[in-house]
């Protein structure tokens, strides 16, 4: 008998009983309200000592959303199907018979792992070298964000800061790692900042900016690359050099220094000068918060990392998950820091390597157990605040990095959620399905030595396709009764 937490079928299906009706897709998307606000809200209550501000000053956690219970509690009795599907087809003979043909597809090269696990029993139903571990690439975010929620929790905001001497006549722009700070929330915080000044009638300024968060290298090891900016603790628009706010961009080579500029020119607009261009430096002793602006919730910044696979955000809380742990903010120290966070869920890491936060680093480790392990973890009512991991992913067809996907496989459109992963040579996808009983199913599929990532993605799209239940046969057509008056 399948356990009440079948119920996660709430979590990660984008279709909730809606099957192919977009609206109810888009609905479901990242940022909204309805559900998955009132279910994030709920567990930041339930989390509300979880993870340090590293400021004063955090904003307080929201309480419980009113709707909160009625979100989390079963849309339907456990073992029974869900409307409009039909029941069965994902018993380990029927996804051995199902799964086996399309894992052995020549696309997917000579290496290829698999695992689908039931994530409400925890059974295995299917794998395929599911122990092995093999490069992720991006689906390495899975765990990645799994620890930075486990860590600080889904109300942590990430802060930057204005620290003022006690004349208040040198300023040092405190990075605190925030890679989705932008020129909007730089000009409202250099607002804050003149005002505070104009108090004192101080119109001039000495001003410094601190990236002493983070440690290490600065470059990812791949080196510049549009995929990623320099990971520094201080940055505005992901350093981009255009308009844009997803996906590969030409970076700046210095985004702290940027941003300090944009600062000094915003207070500038404002009505304080600068004595000289900001240089790098720490806070002058003695000195006191001026200002500050905080991030999104970690709820938000997970969902917005999975959803459009955005490598900065991941670096971004791979290192808060260091700073949190007392390791160093650097990639080492993010590596151990995730590392230590995963052990405690009791998730399978042998041979598990996080060289990076973001997937990027072909050093990267996980087999297609753990990331099934992960998004069990965050499907389990006992941990809501995992929730924004399944929450985060992409849906078929419709979002995020598989709005383009699934054009062959159109019964798997609106029905699948997953994480992809794309290096060269390297393919990869792990999320979650309902399956024909209502059963929340995770899955995870690794291929290495890929030749064409086209044909590799539409192999791996073949393959989460094949989780999605057929649909039950219509119903026979009653006839009409006849009305109106019988011809003479």
């Amino acid at each position: 008998m399948v356990e009440p937490k079948a119920w996660q079928v709430t979590a990660g299906s984008a279709a909730l009983g809606l099957a192919l009706a977009a609206v109810a897709v888009v609905a479901a998307g990242p940022w909204d309200s309805g559900q998955r606000k009132a279910e994030r809200e709920w567990a930041v209550a339930q989390n509300r000592s979880g993870g340090a501000h590293h400021g004063p000053s955090a904003p307080r956690t929201p309480a419980p959303a009113p709707s909160a219970a009625g979100v989390l509690s079963a849309l339907t009795a456990p073992g029974t199907p869900r409307t409009g599907v039909a029941p069965g087809g994902t018993s380990p003979a029927e996804l051995a018979r199902r799964l086996g043909p399309l894992l052995d597809a020549e696309a997917l090269g000579p290496s290829r792992t698999a695992s689908v696990v039931d994530t409400a029993t925890g059974e295995v139903l299917y794998g395929k070298g599911a122990a092995t571990p093999m490069t992720p690439a991006s689906t390495v975010k899975i765990a990645t964000m799994v620890a930075a929620l486990s860590a600080l929790g889904p109300g942590h905001r990430i802060p930057t800061t204005v620290m003022a001497t006690p004349d208040q006549r040198t300023l040092t722009l405190v990075g605190g790692g925030d890679a989705t700070l932008d020129r909007k929330r730089l000009a409202d915080l250099a607002g804050d900042t003149a005002r505070a000044l104009r108090d004192t009638g101080i119109t001039k300024v000495e001003l410094r900016y601190d990236t002493s968060l983070y440690s290490g290298p600065r470059e990812h090891p791949i080196g510049p690359n549009d995929n990623i900016a320099p990971v520094v603790s201080l940055m505005a628009g992901q350093g981009r050099l255009d308009t844009s706010t997803t996906g590969p961009a030409a970076r700046s080579g210095n985004p702290a220094g940027d941003a300090a500029r944009t600062f000094a020119h915003l207070l500038r607009e404002r009505g304080v000068r600068t004595a000289r261009p900001p240089a790098t430096g720490k806070p002058a002793k003695g000195a006191e918060p001026l200002a500050r602006t905080y991030s999104a919730p970690l709820s938000d910044l997970v969902e917005r990392a999975l959803t459009e696979s955005d490598n900065d955000i991941a670096e971004s809380l791979a290192r808060q998950t260091a700073v949190a742990a007392g390791e160093p903010a650097s990639f080492a120290g993010a590596g151990r820091a995730v590392t230590a966070q995963l052990a405690k869920l009791r998730v399978p890491l042998k041979g598990a390597r996080f060289a990076d936060g973001s997937g990027l680093d072909r050093k990267d480790r996980a087999s297609a157990a753990l990331l099934t392990a992960l998004l069990t973890r965050a499907a389990d009512p006992d941990r809501p605040e995992l929730r924004p991991v399944l929450t985060g992913l992409p849906v078929a067809g419709f979002t995020g990095t598989l709005r383009s996907r699934y054009g062959d496989a159109a019964p798997a459109a609106g029905l699948i959620r997953a994480k992809t992963g794309t290096l060269t040579g390297v393919d990869t996808l792990a999320g979650t399905v309902v399956d024909g009983e209502g059963r929340l199913l995770a899955f995870a599929f690794l291929a290495g030595a890929t030749k064409a990532p086209d044909t590799a993605r539409t192999a791996l799209d073949r393959l989460s396709a094949a989780l999605v239940p057929p649909a039950a046969p219509a119903p026979p057509a009653t006839p009409r009764p006849a009305t109106g008056s019988a011809a003479p």
